[in-house]
């Protein structure tokens, strides 16, 4: 039985981004959950619980242009256990979510969404194209890129 869950919290690192080939990437982020309580009429931060989360193809590349360190997040995933022995005998144990969605969390904000679609196949170009703009817009992006480019080299 697989462990799914849903969890919040906020983004509490940069997003590492490890591209494979044209069609996969990898991206990841440690996610922090500080819960508010309660102490002799107080309120305080609790104990935060860091988790590790893992994206995969798409997902990867989404992530690496949304989210910033500091963001709040909605992560749903497979729950998964990392179990390691270090170089010193020391037993190591680390919470982490595959990620098949993440988004920010409207709770504490407001959000563009903004639709992405592949260029047609075969093509050169690995990044996103997005939906919602103009492609004349984008085409003069991407003249300006490989211009600056040339410039540099």
């Amino acid at each position: 039985m697989e462990a799914q869950v849903w969890m919040t919290g906020r983004v509490g690192s940069e997003v590492e981004y490890r591209p494979v080939n044209s069609n996969v990437a990898f991206a990841n982020f440690r996610m922090a959950c500080t819960p508010r309580i309660l102490r002799s009429g107080e309120w305080g931060d609790a104990d935060t619980t860091w988790v590790g989360v893992s994206c995969a193809r798409a997902l990867a590349e989404h992530v690496k242009c949304s989210l910033t360190k500091g963001d709040p997040v909605v992560v749903v995933g497979r729950l998964r256990t990392k179990r390691w022995v270090d170089a010193n005998g020391v037993e190591h144990e680390q919470l982490s979510i595959e990620a098949s969605s993440v988004g920010h969390d409207l709770a504490h904000g407001t959000a563009k969404y903004h639709r992405v679609r592949r260029a047609p196949e075969p093509t050169d170009r690995s990044e996103p194209v997005d939906a919602d703009r103009d492609p004349k817009e984008r085409d003069d992006e991407f003249a300006d890129l490989e211009r600056s480019e040339a410039l540099a080299s």
